[in-house]
């Protein structure tokens, strides 16, 4: 992989999500504006149409229109919406394997912890789960240039859990945080999904006000759950996780792990049934 990310044949991120991606770092996008970009994709707006109509959302009455979507769900939660259609639709045919599927699996549920855990950290919970859903873009990356060894390397850490990166440096010639990083510079995005991208395998402590925290931890919450992409040396312990985070946001979390499992499968589900 020493030729420069931008000149590998990397199938296009959905130019649509890479717009609202951009957007995510400005405060002055307006209902009307993002509502006029997604309109005009109309495979894409359809898409995003039905998962808002889906039990995920539960909404009172149909949602026919993606301004009328907009003004029900919120312009945040619109954006992280459009994103993770974007995300579906970068793995194209090769969602139907089990292993990278489960890539897709891991970075939802790691969203929507992250989604969760944002008021702990006096945070827009929707950037948080805009950032939870990019993190592992790179392995999305890694896949889509090496599909079956990628595949077949996530499948094997089953039976043989080892160091991801390094493993990944040994099969790839880079790991996905150094894949991640290369793509956000490549697509022009925000420098705070960058570190994001790239950092959030560094022990971290928890912090307030602080999104590579915030995601570090949701990634291994995720695998503690059963949610894992690829598994690792000394898999986390749910228990051990919810006690990093303050004892007054704990109420957010299930302390059974059956429910929290219960819970995010139901919400991933609801993604992937339209």
């Amino acid at each position: 992989m020493s030729q420069p990310w931008s000149l590998l044949r990397l199938p296009p991120f959905p130019p649509l999500a890479l717009q609202v991606m951009r957007m995510v770092s400005r405060d002055d996008v307006s209902m009307k504006q993002l509502s006029e970009l997604i309109s005009a994709d109309q495979a894409f707006a359809s898409e995003i149409l039905m998962i808002a109509n889906s039990p995920l959302y539960q909404s009172s009455r149909e949602i026919t229109s993606i301004l009328q979507a907009t003004t029900l769900l919120g312009l945040e939660r619109m954006k992280g919406l459009t994103v993770t259609v974007g995300v579906r639709a970068y793995l194209g045919d090769w969602f139907n394997l089990p292993s990278l599927r489960a890539c897709w699996r891991h970075s939802v549920a790691c969203a929507l912890i992250a989604e969760k855990l944002a008021a702990a950290a006096h945070m827009d919970r929707d950037a948080c789960y805009t950032a939870g859903l990019i993190h592992d873009i790179g392995r999305l990356g890694l896949a889509a240039l090496h599909p079956m060894p990628y595949s077949k390397f996530l499948q094997d850490t089953e039976n043989n859990p080892c160091d991801i990166l390094q493993r990944e440096r040994e099969l790839f010639s880079c790991d996905h945080c150094e894949a991640g990083r290369n793509l956000v510079e490549a697509w022009k995005l925000p420098n705070r999904l960058a570190e994001v991208v790239s950092r959030h395998h560094e022990p971290r402590m928890w912090r307030e006000d602080d999104l590579l925290s915030i995601v570090h931890l949701s990634c291994r919450m995720a695998d503690s759950l059963g949610f894992a992409a690829a598994h690792g040396l000394n898999p986390p312990i749910y228990d051990a996780l919810l006690s990093e985070i303050p004892p007054q946001e704990h109420g957010k979390f299930p302390l059974a792990t059956e429910e929290m499992v219960l819970l995010l499968a139901a919400q991933i589900n609801a993604m992937e049934s339209v």
